[in-house]
Protein backbone atom coordinates (compact mmCIF):
# COMPACT_ATOMS: atom_id res chain seq x y z
CA UNK A 1 0.00 0.00 0.00
CA UNK A 2 1.13 3.99 -0.77
CA UNK A 3 2.31 5.18 2.24
CA UNK A 4 1.87 8.66 0.24
CA UNK A 5 -0.27 11.90 1.69
CA UNK A 6 -1.61 15.40 0.69
CA UNK A 7 0.03 18.24 2.94
CA UNK A 8 -2.36 21.41 3.16
CA UNK A 9 0.05 24.42 3.95
CA UNK A 10 -1.46 27.54 4.62
CA UNK A 11 0.46 30.70 3.97
CA UNK A 12 -1.76 33.54 4.62
CA UNK A 13 -4.29 34.18 2.07
CA UNK A 14 -2.14 31.29 -0.24
CA UNK A 15 -2.79 27.62 0.26
CA UNK A 16 -0.45 25.47 -0.55
CA UNK A 17 -1.36 21.18 -1.80
CA UNK A 18 1.81 19.04 -1.86
CA UNK A 19 2.03 16.09 -3.23
CA UNK A 20 4.33 13.69 -0.75
CA UNK A 21 4.97 10.35 -2.18
CA UNK A 22 8.56 10.50 -2.52
CA UNK A 23 9.25 6.87 -2.40
CA UNK A 24 7.21 6.46 -5.37
CA UNK A 25 8.06 9.68 -7.32
CA UNK A 26 5.07 10.98 -5.60
CA UNK A 27 2.21 8.58 -7.50
CA UNK A 28 -0.67 9.05 -6.26
CA UNK A 29 -2.91 6.43 -4.39
CA UNK A 30 -6.93 6.18 -4.00
CA UNK A 31 -6.55 8.18 -1.00
CA UNK A 32 -4.27 10.93 -1.97
CA UNK A 33 -6.68 11.77 -4.81
CA UNK A 34 -9.75 11.78 -2.21
CA UNK A 35 -7.95 13.88 -0.30
CA UNK A 36 -7.17 16.32 -3.03
CA UNK A 37 -10.48 16.32 -3.63
CA UNK A 38 -11.47 16.83 0.01
CA UNK A 39 -8.66 19.78 0.25
CA UNK A 40 -10.04 21.65 -2.76
CA UNK A 41 -13.51 21.94 -1.56
CA UNK A 42 -12.14 22.80 1.83
CA UNK A 43 -10.26 25.72 0.45
CA UNK A 44 -13.49 27.22 -1.92
CA UNK A 45 -15.67 27.54 1.20
CA UNK A 46 -12.62 30.09 2.61
CA UNK A 47 -12.76 33.64 1.77
CA UNK A 48 -9.37 34.30 3.05
CA UNK A 49 -8.28 31.82 0.36
CA UNK A 50 -6.89 33.97 -2.67
CA UNK A 51 -4.53 31.53 -4.70
CA UNK A 52 -3.70 27.72 -4.16
CA UNK A 53 -0.73 26.02 -5.36
CA UNK A 54 -0.30 22.64 -6.45
CA UNK A 55 3.17 21.02 -5.85
CA UNK A 56 4.83 17.80 -5.63
CA UNK A 57 7.32 17.12 -2.86
CA UNK A 58 10.92 16.74 -3.24
CA UNK A 59 13.40 17.35 -6.24
CA UNK A 60 12.57 14.21 -8.55
CA UNK A 61 8.43 15.02 -9.10
CA UNK A 62 5.52 16.69 -9.22
CA UNK A 63 2.90 14.00 -9.76
CA UNK A 64 4.47 10.40 -11.59
CA UNK A 65 0.71 9.15 -11.82
CA UNK A 66 -1.37 7.18 -10.42
CA UNK A 67 0.13 4.75 -7.87
CA UNK A 68 -0.35 1.44 -10.64
CA UNK A 69 0.34 -0.97 -7.53
CA UNK A 70 -2.89 -0.72 -6.32
CA UNK A 71 -4.24 -1.38 -9.24
CA UNK A 72 -5.17 -5.13 -8.75
CA UNK A 73 -7.42 -4.38 -6.10
CA UNK A 74 -8.60 -0.70 -7.28
CA UNK A 75 -8.28 -0.43 -11.20
CA UNK A 76 -9.13 -3.92 -13.02
CA UNK A 77 -11.49 -6.25 -14.55
CA UNK A 78 -12.56 -7.48 -11.34
CA UNK A 79 -12.99 -5.22 -9.27
CA UNK A 80 -13.77 -2.64 -11.80
CA UNK A 81 -12.92 1.02 -11.78
CA UNK A 82 -16.09 3.45 -11.56
CA UNK A 83 -14.68 3.89 -7.77
CA UNK A 84 -11.37 5.29 -8.94
CA UNK A 85 -11.71 6.40 -11.61
CA UNK A 86 -14.90 8.44 -9.65
CA UNK A 87 -11.86 9.76 -7.30
CA UNK A 88 -9.79 11.17 -10.09
CA UNK A 89 -12.54 12.81 -11.59
CA UNK A 90 -13.67 14.14 -8.47
CA UNK A 91 -10.10 15.82 -7.93
CA UNK A 92 -9.48 17.35 -11.05
CA UNK A 93 -13.36 18.85 -10.96
CA UNK A 94 -12.42 20.08 -7.49
CA UNK A 95 -9.37 21.69 -8.61
CA UNK A 96 -11.46 23.40 -11.28
CA UNK A 97 -14.32 24.26 -9.32
CA UNK A 98 -12.04 26.44 -6.55
CA UNK A 99 -13.28 29.79 -7.35
CA UNK A 100 -9.50 31.32 -6.91
CA UNK A 101 -6.44 30.70 -9.38
CA UNK A 102 -5.12 27.39 -9.29
CA UNK A 103 -1.10 26.76 -10.23
CA UNK A 104 0.58 24.01 -10.74
CA UNK A 105 4.69 23.87 -9.91
CA UNK A 106 6.15 21.20 -12.57
CA UNK A 107 9.57 19.90 -11.89
CA UNK A 108 10.77 16.16 -12.41
CA UNK A 109 8.37 13.85 -13.43
CA UNK A 110 4.86 14.81 -14.80
CA UNK A 111 2.80 11.93 -16.18
CA UNK A 112 -0.42 10.11 -16.31
CA UNK A 113 -2.89 11.42 -13.84
CA UNK A 114 0.22 13.70 -12.90
CA UNK A 115 -0.26 15.56 -16.14
CA UNK A 116 -4.01 15.43 -16.03
CA UNK A 117 -4.11 16.93 -12.54
CA UNK A 118 -1.64 19.86 -13.55
CA UNK A 119 -4.24 20.49 -16.84
CA UNK A 120 -6.91 21.35 -14.45
CA UNK A 121 -5.13 24.14 -12.98
CA UNK A 122 -5.62 27.44 -14.32
CA UNK A 123 -1.96 28.51 -14.59
CA UNK A 124 0.96 25.80 -15.42
CA UNK A 125 4.73 26.62 -14.60
CA UNK A 126 7.44 24.26 -15.47
CA UNK A 127 11.39 23.28 -15.10
CA UNK A 128 12.54 22.61 -18.53
CA UNK A 129 14.42 19.49 -17.59
CA UNK A 130 10.71 18.19 -15.93
CA UNK A 131 9.39 15.43 -18.34
CA UNK A 132 6.31 15.09 -18.96
CA UNK A 133 4.06 12.01 -20.66
CA UNK A 134 0.87 10.53 -20.52
CA UNK A 135 1.36 7.19 -21.03
CA UNK A 136 -1.89 5.61 -21.08
CA UNK A 137 -1.97 4.18 -24.47
CA UNK A 138 1.17 2.02 -23.03
CA UNK A 139 -0.52 1.12 -20.41
CA UNK A 140 -4.09 -0.06 -21.92
CA UNK A 141 -5.77 2.66 -19.88
CA UNK A 142 -8.83 4.35 -21.44
CA UNK A 143 -8.77 8.21 -20.40
CA UNK A 144 -12.00 10.37 -19.51
CA UNK A 145 -13.70 12.46 -21.87
CA UNK A 146 -13.57 15.70 -19.04
CA UNK A 147 -9.45 14.84 -19.28
CA UNK A 148 -9.27 14.82 -23.17
CA UNK A 149 -11.24 17.68 -23.70
CA UNK A 150 -9.06 19.56 -21.20
CA UNK A 151 -6.33 18.46 -22.88
CA UNK A 152 -7.54 19.57 -26.71
CA UNK A 153 -9.11 23.09 -25.06
CA UNK A 154 -5.05 23.82 -24.35
CA UNK A 155 -3.50 22.56 -27.20
CA UNK A 156 -5.49 21.78 -29.85
CA UNK A 157 -7.03 18.18 -31.41
CA UNK A 158 -3.48 17.20 -33.19
CA UNK A 159 -1.69 18.21 -30.87
CA UNK A 160 -3.37 16.53 -28.07
CA UNK A 161 -3.88 13.59 -30.59
CA UNK A 162 -0.21 13.36 -30.81
CA UNK A 163 0.61 12.90 -27.03
CA UNK A 164 -2.38 10.22 -26.40
CA UNK A 165 -1.32 8.32 -29.68
CA UNK A 166 2.51 8.06 -29.11
CA UNK A 167 2.52 8.20 -25.44
CA UNK A 168 6.15 10.12 -26.01
CA UNK A 169 7.98 11.40 -23.34
CA UNK A 170 9.07 15.17 -23.43
CA UNK A 171 10.50 18.12 -21.60
CA UNK A 172 10.11 21.56 -19.95
CA UNK A 173 11.18 23.12 -23.09
CA UNK A 174 8.62 21.40 -25.43
CA UNK A 175 5.81 21.82 -22.85
CA UNK A 176 6.24 25.40 -23.39
CA UNK A 177 6.28 25.79 -27.19
CA UNK A 178 3.02 23.64 -27.19
CA UNK A 179 1.91 25.73 -24.57
CA UNK A 180 0.87 22.79 -22.36
CA UNK A 181 2.68 25.30 -19.36
CA UNK A 182 2.83 29.18 -19.65
CA UNK A 183 6.19 29.28 -19.14
CA UNK A 184 9.22 26.90 -18.10
CA UNK A 185 12.37 27.65 -16.23
CA UNK A 186 15.70 26.33 -15.02
CA UNK A 187 14.55 23.93 -12.24
CA UNK A 188 16.82 26.31 -9.94
CA UNK A 189 14.77 29.37 -10.65
CA UNK A 190 11.09 27.59 -11.16
CA UNK A 191 10.16 28.53 -7.33
CA UNK A 192 11.18 31.63 -7.09
CA UNK A 193 9.21 32.31 -10.43
CA UNK A 194 5.61 30.62 -9.16
CA UNK A 195 6.34 32.54 -5.96
CA UNK A 196 6.41 35.77 -8.08
CA UNK A 197 3.38 35.08 -9.75
CA UNK A 198 1.66 33.72 -5.92
CA UNK A 199 2.16 37.47 -4.78
CA UNK A 200 1.19 38.72 -7.93
CA UNK A 201 -1.83 37.29 -7.43
CA UNK A 202 -2.44 37.51 -3.89
CA UNK A 203 -2.12 41.79 -3.83
CA UNK A 204 -4.84 41.81 -6.69
CA UNK A 205 -8.59 42.16 -5.85
CA UNK A 206 -10.21 38.68 -5.12
CA UNK A 207 -13.48 39.42 -6.13
CA UNK A 208 -12.09 40.60 -9.61
CA UNK A 209 -9.74 37.66 -9.68
CA UNK A 210 -12.37 35.27 -8.81
CA UNK A 211 -14.77 36.68 -11.88
CA UNK A 212 -12.11 36.36 -14.29
CA UNK A 213 -11.92 32.68 -13.38
CA UNK A 214 -15.48 32.06 -13.46
CA UNK A 215 -16.00 33.94 -17.07
CA UNK A 216 -12.65 32.29 -18.42
CA UNK A 217 -14.39 28.87 -17.48
CA UNK A 218 -18.10 29.94 -18.89
CA UNK A 219 -16.29 31.06 -21.81
CA UNK A 220 -15.01 27.58 -22.93
CA UNK A 221 -18.44 25.70 -22.76
CA UNK A 222 -21.50 26.51 -24.12
CA UNK A 223 -22.80 29.50 -22.00
CA UNK A 224 -26.57 29.59 -20.51
CA UNK A 225 -28.79 32.89 -20.67
CA UNK A 226 -28.44 32.26 -15.87
CA UNK A 227 -24.75 32.27 -16.82
CA UNK A 228 -24.52 35.17 -18.22
CA UNK A 229 -26.41 36.71 -15.63
CA UNK A 230 -24.64 35.23 -13.14
CA UNK A 231 -21.24 37.20 -14.39
CA UNK A 232 -22.71 40.74 -14.68
CA UNK A 233 -24.01 40.24 -11.24
CA UNK A 234 -20.43 39.78 -10.09
CA UNK A 235 -19.39 42.99 -12.25
CA UNK A 236 -21.85 44.98 -10.36
CA UNK A 237 -20.76 43.32 -7.13
CA UNK A 238 -17.45 44.65 -8.15
CA UNK A 239 -18.33 48.48 -8.90
CA UNK A 240 -20.05 48.17 -5.43
CA UNK A 241 -16.84 46.65 -3.78
CA UNK A 242 -14.56 48.89 -1.01
CA UNK A 243 -12.00 46.79 -2.98
CA UNK A 244 -12.65 48.98 -6.11
CA UNK A 245 -12.70 52.33 -3.84
CA UNK A 246 -9.40 51.53 -2.52
CA UNK A 247 -7.96 50.99 -6.06
CA UNK A 248 -9.41 54.02 -7.51
CA UNK A 249 -8.07 55.84 -4.21
CA UNK A 250 -4.51 54.18 -4.85
CA UNK A 251 -4.03 54.91 -8.39
CA UNK A 252 -4.48 58.55 -7.68
CA UNK A 253 -2.41 58.63 -5.13
CA UNK A 254 0.23 56.54 -6.67
CA UNK A 255 0.28 53.61 -4.40
CA UNK A 256 -0.23 49.67 -4.04
CA UNK A 257 -3.66 49.15 -3.46
CA UNK A 258 -4.59 47.12 -0.25
CA UNK A 259 -7.21 44.87 -1.10
CA UNK A 260 -9.41 43.26 1.53
CA UNK A 261 -12.07 40.82 -0.78
CA UNK A 262 -15.30 43.27 -0.11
Amino acid sequence: MSAGQVILVRRGPIAELRIDNPKKFNAMSLAMWRDVAMHAAALSGDADVRVLLLRGEGEKAFISGADIAEFDTTRSAETGSDAYDGAVDAAQNALMACPFPVVASIHGICMGGGLGLAMACDLRYGALEARFRMPAARLGLGYSHAGIQRMVGVLGAATAADLFFTARTFDGAEARRLRLVHDAFQASELNRHVEETLATIAANAPLTVRLAKQAIHLALGEVSTEAIAQIEAGRRACIRSADYAEGRRAFAEKRPAVFLGK
